[in-house]
């Protein structure tokens, strides 16, 4: 009953498995990734095509800096949810840093939002909620033996 469910890294390397937390954690990189890289395109291509907001709620105040930040952040993102796929060490030290990071800057947010009870405020908890189980599900020993090679 305690197994853990895990998937092959690769087909041709069926010793090692992925364990399937590690899996949805590089998705929810790589899918956020791909939004702000798609938003940085559409805003490299018409400028004012898109509002520099769009990428708000996971640039935390850095999108004011324009479409290359969001080229900056989609590269990291993709380059850790892909070292997590890999089951890189590095990649998860990576990601519990970018969820701190991520928890740290949103405690202002869910402070002013606390004033009134809110969508804005369950979304916003919502967010804080994701990453703390991001940081800890990576920081759990028994995930970070998975990394080990």
């Amino acid at each position: 009953m305690d197994r853990e469910l895990t998937v092959p890294i690769s087909v041709a390397d069926k010793g090692t498995q992925r364990p399937t937390g590690v899996t949805a954690i590089a998705v929810v990189f790589l899918l956020a990734s791909s939004y702000l890289a798609v938003l940085a395109v559409i805003r490299l291509a018409s400028p004012n095509a898109i509002p520099l907001a769009l990428g708000a709620p996971l640039l935390h105040g850095l999108e004011i800096a324009g479409p290359y930040m969001f080229l900056l952040a989609a590269g990291v993102g993709a380059v850790t949810g892909f070292g997590l796929l890999r089951l890189n060490n590095l990649a998860r030290r990576a990601a519990i840093m970018i969820a701190l990071a991520g928890i740290v800057l949103l405690i202002p947010k869910v402070s002013a939002d606390a004033a009134d009870l809110s969508l804005r405020l369950l979304t916003a908890a919502l967010a804080v909620v994701v990453r703390v189980m991001i940081v800890w599900y990576l920081w759990q020993s028994w995930t970070a033996e998975k990394f080990q090679k």
